[in-house]
């Protein structure tokens, strides 16, 4: 059984004048016509008419109950093709799916690896790989 999806549209409220309409049942049915031809031009099939009540502002406080006439139609909902169709979809939030292993973390180059304190290491009195030397202090010339 195929899935379907809806559309509820108001009945027509008036008939419509045409050349072998002569009774107001008549150009009732013609406009009633018009309409569901137009659905029908979109995929709608025509599944029931309805009257449902609808309770709508009166006034300034006030409500009424208000019936409607309405037209109902229905169309099967495309269906993807297999190799275009969405995995399904689990039925726990996504918080309780299980954990993924952790992805790998890449090889760094050694000038932005991360040094394992917050100081460099000083051997033999050469700058650890990747630091620079700092330059020389500045003195002020010695007037003499």
């Amino acid at each position: 059984m195929g899935q379907f999806e809806y559309s509820v549209i108001p009945a027509p409220s008036r008939g419509e004048k045409a050349k072998d309409a002569k009774t107001p049942a008549d150009r009732y049915s013609v406009a009633l016509t018009l309409e569901l031809n137009r659905m029908a031009r979109d995929g709608w099939e025509y599944v029931r008419a309805d009257v449902l009540p609808s309770e709508e502002r009166s006034g300034l406080t006030g409500r009424n109950t208000v019936y409607h006439n309405l037209l109902v139609f229905r169309r099967t909902l495309a269906v993807p093709a297999p190799s275009q169709a969405r995995p399904p979809q689990p039925e726990y939030p996504a918080a309780a799916s299980p954990a993924r292993a952790p992805e790998p973390v890449p090889d760094l180059p050694p000038a932005a690896a991360p040094q394992p304190s917050g100081h460099a290491t000083v051997v033999s009195g050469e700058p650890a790989m990747g630091e620079a030397t700092p330059p020389a202090p500045r003195h002020a010339p010695s007037q003499g």
